[in-house]
């Protein structure tokens, strides 16, 4: 049984009278949990009022699936205060980190204190506000490692191919190297002309500047490769098709050839076709050259776009462009766009920048899109507007997703609010997409939602020091 010396260890009931204390230790149900055992889960209706008078409990939540330790009570202390209060699920897992000792009071005896006694309503929600302080501090960094961890992810996925692209082309270009160079020794020892050597290299030098000029036609390119196959056969090279593919690259046509090739055609050495095989690895060398020039370039523009993103080389106010944190936080989620979403910019190219806390801004932009590729399943329309109005500006980002349920959309900003089972998803991303919006920069957010269409808009003053 509760005893009164055990409630005089919380300030909470110090300053109850006597027959008050008595009277709540009268009315507490004792419940005993050993090492392990689960008090409340997640999601489950609330208790009462709970008085830990012995061992501590271990809070924790799940978070993508991943169920993360957040706290602890220790003896002596009380919990359960805010989802009487608030008539909410309980958003934790509380569960016996050694042998406890548990006294529940009611939920309509709490109230009655709360109620009756000014002083245990003072202590009650000075100890809310506390806690409700300290799971703003955790869910903002939460909401920041989640939205690291999206673009951690969708970042190596990006990085893979041209990474992959740049380590073949080097894998590759080697051997091609030491090929070519032995081709031109062999060539050096025959009785060389110069004319007929300077055509060979025109045609090369030609070819090697419509590969780095020109984006190839795909179906003009297929005639040149069956051209130059059923050329290359007729004249006896073996497998022409592994020549077809670069000379036709290279815009090599088989007319150009066959000036080139006539002295050789009764040569009984590799000088018969060593020509056209220097020919074509030239351009294979050239390939191989830009493959690994775009991919190095696309890794650069994704490591230039992450640095960006999270303004790592400047302060944390600063004039922002928000079109440039948009394109960023677009060019680090291009995994999940690239499955078949597609993409409109209306911008309003005019907007001044703003001054602004840059890489939490990215960070509305990140939940928000990520949120309408979610709601589309990969599959449909987003478009993104940009305006000014007076001092301010609009930002509309609208998807052709599945809409948010009428009955729920005034409680979409709430905290911990999630529309996903128990273990998917934070739950913290609208509510931190508000906190940064109406409390970091004094804007404003609003959704508009049907079947179809929903348009989330930000509406932000230039300058939030003037506000």
């Amino acid at each position: 049984m509760l005893c009164v010396q055990e409630l005089l260890k919380l300030e909470l009931f110090q300053k109850l009278e006597r027959d008050r204390l008595d009277w709540i230790c009268d009315r507490a149900t004792q419940l005993e949990l050993a090492k392990g055992d689960t008090l409340v889960k997640e999601g489950d209706t609330h208790k009462g009022f709970l008085i830990l008078t012995s061992g501590s409990i271990g809070i924790t939540r799940f978070s993508e699936g991943v169920e993360m330790p957040i706290g602890h009570h220790h003896a002596p202390s009380f919990f359960g205060e805010i989802q009487i209060m608030t008539g909410d699920l309980v958003p934790v897992t509380l569960r016996a980190l050694s042998d406890c000792q548990v006294h529940e009071i009611t939920p309509e005896d709490f109230l009655q204190l709360v109620h009756e006694c000014r002083d245990f309503e003072k202590t009650v929600f000075k100890t809310i506000q506390q806690r409700v302080q300290g799971l703003q501090s955790f869910i903002q960094n939460r909401e920041k490692m989640a939205a690291l961890g999206t673009l951690a992810a969708g970042l190596a996925h990006e990085l893979n191919n041209p990474a992959a692209a740049v380590v073949r082309s080097l894998k590759d270009v080697t051997p091609a190297m030491l090929e070519l160079q032995r081709m031109n020794l062999v060539y050096g020892q025959r009785n060389v002309d110069e004319e007929h050597t300077a055509q060979w290299l025109k045609l090369r030098d030609e070819g090697y500047n419509f590969i780095a000029d020109h984006d190839a036609d795909p179906l003009a390119m297929m005639d040149r490769e069956d051209a130059l196959q059923d050329w290359l056969e007729n004249y006896g090279v073996a497998e022409a098709w592994k020549l077809a593919a670069p000379l036709a690259a290279g815009k090599i046509e088989p007319q150009l050839l066959e000036p080139l090739v006539e002295c050789w055609r009764d040569d009984p050495t590799e000088l018969r076709d060593m020509g056209l095989r220097w020919l074509a690895l030239s351009f294979e060398v050239m390939m191989m050259i830009q493959s690994g020039l775009r991919g190095a370039e696309r890794v650069s523009a994704l490591v230039q776009s992450m640095k960006s993103y999270a303004h790592l080389d400047r302060g944390a106010k600063q004039q922002v462009d928000v079109h440039q944190g948009i394109e960023d936080t677009i060019q680090l989620l291009s995994h999940k766009l690239k499955q078949g979403v597609n993409v409109k910019r209306n911008y309003d190219r005019n907007l001044p920048k703003i001054l602004a806390f840059g890489s939490e801004l990215n960070q509305v932009w990140t939940n928000l899109i990520d949120n309408s590729i979610q709601a589309m399943a990969e599959k449909g329309n987003l478009e993104i507007i940009t305006a000014g109005k007076g001092d301010r500006i609009i930002i509309k980002i609208i998807d052709s997703g599945t809409g948010i349920d009428p009955t729920i959309q005034s409680r979409i900003f709430e905290p911990f609010f999630t529309t996903k089972p128990v273990g998917e998803g934070s739950g913290l991303g609208l509510d931190n997409v508000r906190r940064i919006v109406e409390n970091r920069h004094r804007g404003s957010i609003t959704v508009e939602s049907a079947p179809g269409r929903t348009c989330f808009a930000i509406c932000l003053p230039v300058d939030i020091c003037k506000i």
